[in-house]
């Protein structure tokens, strides 16, 4: 992902602008169309709270688009390196690239048990955690019900999506 300065991005046109926020949210560039017309924005906050309101804005059905466009963390799409270059790097930065065979098992078999009782993948925002902690995070998680769920997995994306901001205007 290259760097760029905010004033840049408040000065390209809509295509550009969305194009260069594509990857902040996982395969939805509805996300920056939403807010290409609220432009300028004076800071990266502002941006990434703008991005967020059309989030909570959008609906369910497009909420939970959001969420399913997310690739299970550890998963078959990691090993088989069919992930975005975001998550590819968050996952590795997470020595998600690094799990033993037995490892790899328990997260096929979390992110099963997760996906079978939600309908969509388990999000974590996963910069500063390890395997032993996303693993703790995912058996927690399971104890929720869907309501709850589905307002954290969009809190762990407006996370993601912050972390990823931050990255470009780096």
């Amino acid at each position: 992902m290259q760097h760029m300065t905010l004033d840049k991005l408040n000065s390209l046109d809509a295509t550009d602008f969305v194009a260069a926020l594509g990857g902040i949210f996982e395969h939805s560039p509805w996300v920056p169309e939403a807010v290409a017309k609220l432009r300028p924005f004076a800071s990266t906050a502002d941006l990434h709270a703008a991005m967020v309101n059309a989030v909570n804005a959008s609906g369910q059905v497009a909420q939970l688009g959001l969420i399913r466009a997310h690739p299970d963390l550890a998963g078959k799409a990691a090993r088989q390196g069919n992930l975005t270059a975001e998550s590819t790097s968050e996952q590795k930065g997470a020595g998600l690239d690094r799990l033993t065979n037995a490892e790899f098992e328990e997260f096929h078999r979390l992110n099963n048990a997760y996906q079978s009782r939600f309908g969509f993948p388990f999000i974590l925002a996963v910069r500063g955690h390890d395997k032993h902690s996303i693993m703790a995070a995912f058996r927690q998680r399971l104890n929720h019900n869907s309501g709850e769920e589905v307002i954290e997995a969009l809190r762990q994306i407006a996370l993601i999506a912050r972390f990823r901001l931050d990255d470009l205007f780096a």
